[in-house]
């Protein structure tokens, strides 16, 4: 596996990778959570934040801390950080209120420059979590079992803080195609200068237009094979930004007479795995930002080039991860509202696949999703890697499928949308979405569209030693050794996969990357210990698929 030289811990790590500014003060450590002592950024359910209380709804966070000298000049302001904090957040600095957050997923920021003090200082955070289902909650419970996992509260990504000029760039948005970008700048300046360094020298411009265009000579794509990452600045004022972006297009088109998904113009399969992004030590936090790196690399060291990033989102330093070792990403929307087993599971998997939206959800529930869900699209526009998003997963809280469609289409039309992953289809999606566990069978796209098995498999396979419960277990059929996994991984892509393809099947989805607590389906154990299939014949079935891709179109 490739060397993975990144930061080894949460307070070395620039948690924000695509607008980077050399003014960085960390704040994770050490912090007191109800009176007990934790490791920010940890969760207070997690082994890794050495957490010893009761983790009750209502989490009081206290850090004190003091500036480092200089750090804050004269006529810039101090911006303070928050990566994501499950489920509401009220932030006060030296006793005076700063922040108000909803929602346990992305990232929130305040300025605090009227309350930070010369000397220590002291910073509060009111976490409340009753795993309210209004609000994103994945796949979090009360009550762990099966498919359903340890709940996190509180703060679960970096606090941190920067200090930037009162008049400053606010946001740069890049927008790639197959020859240049297309770059939006919001700032307090009417100009700003923008340099990109090149093969051949250093590409630099300044503007007047807070959208431009620029096209590069001897445009280098990227793809998984060569995930070429372009560096760029911006300047304006006395604010400088850097930032980086990958030349590539996602589109679908027909290719003989069949719709295809296609990267750079060109038809790809998607062999792919599902990621719960699920830690045995951190449960959503790997222990270091390493620990998605090696996700990454393991992943494709076994011949995959796609992730399904499955109900839940990530710091940025997963998808930069993602966007450096070239691994394609289709991102999961964070599912609220009900889920109902025999409903939304059972009956589905017995082939009652197809039902009008349930239109379940509350007025309340439906206005939540519909802000994290753009607010997501908005979050994550940035990375080269996400090609696609997944609206609603097997009908948990379904609503209004087909105007979500055109809200996210429009919103962020550079990417692919699966609106109804599994079943319960209707009329407006990019692609033909199955769910198949339990059975190997020929597919077919059944509205011309590209059809993608977006889940199957889950294969078990118990590695004593390495289990969150050795007295319990849940997957999707066993296996009792490597070569009988091996085994059935070669009939589900033998039966049912290839032969699939030339009906329009554009890929496939196994689950999963890793076990999670009692789900013990992954191709490495849950603490990533243990590769449970061979790496060689997972490589060998990597070249046969994409052959036969390659053949059928």
């Amino acid at each position: 596996m490739e060397q993975v030289h990144t930061p080894s811990c949460w307070m070395e790590y620039y948690p924000r990778p695509q607008l980077k500014r050399e003014s960085f003060y960390c704040l994770n450590g050490q912090w007191t959570l109800n009176g007990n002592s934790i490791l920010v950024p940890y969760p207070p359910q997690s082994p890794l934040s050495g957490y010893d209380g009761p983790v009750e709804d209502t989490l009081r966070y206290e850090k004190r801390f003091q500036l480092p000298d200089g750090f804050l000049p004269e006529d810039h302001r101090l911006i303070l950080h928050f990566g994501a904090v499950d489920q509401f957040a009220d932030v006060s600095l030296n006793g005076s209120p700063v922040a108000h957050h909803e929602g346990g997923y992305l990232p929130f920021s305040a300025d605090v420059t009227e309350q930070i003090r010369e000397g220590e200082n002291l910073l509060e955070v009111i976490a409340v979590d009753t795993l309210s289902h209004d609000y994103p909650y994945g796949k979090q419970t009360k009550k762990p079992h099966g498919m359903w996992y340890t709940p996190v509260s509180g703060i679960w990504q970096s606090v941190w803080m920067e200090a930037v000029p009162k008049k400053r760039i606010h946001s740069i948005r890049i927008t790639p195609d197959l020859s240049g970008i297309t770059l939006e700048v919001l700032s307090d300046f009417d100009t700003y200068t923008v340099e990109i360094p090149l093969e051949n020298g250093v590409f630099s411009h300044t503007f007047s237009s807070n959208k431009s265009r620029i096209t590069l000579s001897n445009p280098h794509l990227w793809t998984p094979e060569d995930p070429f990452l372009y560096s760029i600045s911006v300047k304006s004022g006395a604010d400088m930004v850097e930032s980086y972006f990958a030349l590539r297009t996602v589109e679908i088109k027909p290719i003989n007479k069949a719709e295809r998904i296609c990267l750079n113009g060109q038809p790809l399969f998607l062999h792919g795995v599902l990621d719960q992004g699920y830690f045995m030590d951190g449960i959503f936090l790997p222990e270091s930002p390493e620990g998605f790196d090696r996700d990454v690399l393991a992943m494709k060291e076994l011949g995959l080039n796609l992730l399904r990033k499955h109900i839940k989102i990530e710091p940025a330093a997963f998808y930069y991860a993602c966007d450096k070792y070239g691994m394609l990403v289709l991102q999961d929307m964070v599912n609220n509202g009900s889920y109902n087993w025999l409903l939304d599971t059972a009956l589905p998997n017995i082939g009652l696949q197809k039902r009008p939206d349930r239109n379940a959800a509350s007025p309340r529930e439906r206005e939540i999703f519909q802000k994290h869900t753009l607010d997501t699209l908005d979050y994550l526009y940035h990375f080269p890697s996400i090609i696609g998003y997944t609206i609603f997963n097997e009908g948990w809280g379904q609503f209004d499928s087909d105007r979500m469609y055109e809200l996210c289409k429009k919103t962020d039309p550079s990417r692919f949308y699966d609106s109804t992953s599994g079943w319960f289809p209707q009329k407006k999606s990019d692609l033909d979405s199955r769910h198949v566990y339990f059975k190997n069978k020929k597919l077919s796209s059944v509205n011309g569209r590209p059809l993608l098995l977006s889940e199957c498999g889950g294969y078990t396979r118990l590695i004593e030693g390495h289990l969150f419960k050795p007295d319990a277990s849940y997957g999707y059929g066993t296996a009792e050794s490597e070569e009988a996994l091996m085994e059935k991984l070669y009939a589900l892509y033998d039966q049912m996969v290839i032969p699939s393809m030339p009906d329009g099947l554009c890929g496939c989805i196994y689950t999963q990357v890793s076990d999670v607590e009692e789900e013990v389906n992954g191709l490495y154990t849950y603490d990533r210990a243990c590769c449970k299939v061979p790496i060689s014949g997972m490589q060998e079935l990597a070249d046969k698929l994409h052959l036969a891709f390659s053949n059928a179109l």
